[in-house]
């Protein structure tokens, strides 16, 4: 058989697998995926995609709503079944990408693969069951990360233009994806976004496009404000940590603010030190996407998927760790997914300790760059 359709095993299985689970335990659940669904009825409709009255509202660009019009083509039923299924094919594929993209393995694939979902299987579930679309962020970060592991740098910022649509925050990689590998991906980015905001007008027209990006906008600034994003449950932001802590004050804006600094600073020291290793880009790349869910102002806790490469990377060196360190991202490893499993199951508000245990996996992760083992 084919390397390429043995490739595909796993993910069909995945997806098999995940038509059972989504019979027992998702069928009434994926309240995001009605978000979606209500999008694409609304374009297909000619209606407004953003109506302020919406009590979960669409706060994707309107190109996602193109994307998405299929949606409201077929059956709610049919379409919601095939939409957690193909999520849970994308996860496999995900995790499986995570580890195989890895430069210089120390354990075997199988090991770091099944290591890694006993530690973030709660933020994989959480993810399927709220019908979510981070997943396919994950995918489309990792794709970027093989491009640039191959030298095919504009095919890497294709790949990040699309994500940046799926989850602006994806925009964090951008300075990284031009600083380690010049201005052609990073144009590649910006011509795929340029590509995408003018795209839906071929269903708006041009002035209602942009009259549909307006109000876009105006809906995203104040659903991400830090009142409403501090309201938001599961919200594991920094700035949603310290005004959950202190409330909406000038020492919660402060703290917010210099622990933003300071965590970018940590990524911006990574970078720098880049030429210490063979291999520097998993390992950036990697550090970003755990951290983008605590620099953007409104990310649910199952947006710390996103730290499947910063976890298979821990595991595989985890032997060569210092035992301080070892000790550190050991902590991280156990509170954090027990800590959104209280949370989720409605026993204890403890999306701080989450915010708190990715932190400890953010400062893991960027030591590996300090002892030169990624």
């Amino acid at each position: 058989m084919p390397t390429f359709l043995r490739s595909l095993g796993w993910p069909i299985a995945i997806m098999l697998l995940g038509a059972a689970f989504y019979a027992v335990l998702a069928r009434d659940a994926m309240p995001d995926f009605e978000v979606y669904h209500t999008a694409a009825s609304r374009l297909l409709a000619g209606e407004p995609l953003y109506q302020p009255a919406d009590a979960a509202p669409f706060t994707f660009m309107p190109i996602v709503a193109l994307a998405l019009a299929p949606l409201g083509i077929v059956d709610h039923d049919v379409a919601k079944f095939f939409w957690f299924t193909i999520s849970a094919g994308l996860l496999t594929a995900f995790v499986r990408w995570a580890v195989r993209s890895l430069p210089e393995r120390r354990r075997p694939e199988s090991t770091l693969q099944w290591l890694t979902v006993a530690v973030l299987l709660p933020f994989y579930l959480r993810e399927l069951t709220m019908g979510q679309t981070d997943v396919l962020l994950g995918v489309l970060l990792m794709g970027t990360l093989l491009a640039v592991q191959i030298e095919l740098p504009r095919v890497a910022g294709v790949m990040l233009g699309i994500a940046i649509f799926i989850k602006p925050y994806a925009l964090l990689l951008l300075p990284w994806l031009a600083f380690a590998h010049g201005a052609r991906a990073a144009i590649a980015a910006g011509m795929v976004l340029g590509v995408g905001l003018v795209l839906p007008a071929a269903v708006f027209g041009w002035t209602g496009n942009v009259e549909t990006l307006v109000a876009w906008f105006r809906l995203v600034i104040e659903s991400e404000s830090p009142v409403t994003a501090a309201a938001f449950a599961g919200n594991v932001s920094m700035g949603s940590l310290w005004i959950g802590l202190l409330g909406l004050n000038r020492a919660a804006v402060f703290l917010t603010v210099l622990s933003t600094t300071i965590v970018l600073g940590l990524v911006a020291t990574v970078w720098v030190h880049r030429r210490t290793v063979l291999e520097p880009d998993y390992l950036e790349c990697a550090l970003v996407m755990l951290l983008v869910p605590l620099l953007s102002a409104r990310a649910g806790d199952y947006t710390l998927l996103l730290a499947t490469p910063a976890v298979v990377c821990l595991v595989d060196r985890w032997r060569e760790i210092s035992p301080r360190w070892r000790a550190v991202a050991g902590a991280g490893f156990v509170t954090m997914p027990v800590a959104v499993v209280l949370t989720a199951a409605g026993l204890a508000a403890l999306s701080p300790v989450v915010t708190l245990a990715a932190l400890l996996l953010a400062g893991s992760t960027a030591n590996l760059r300090w002892q030169g083992l990624a």
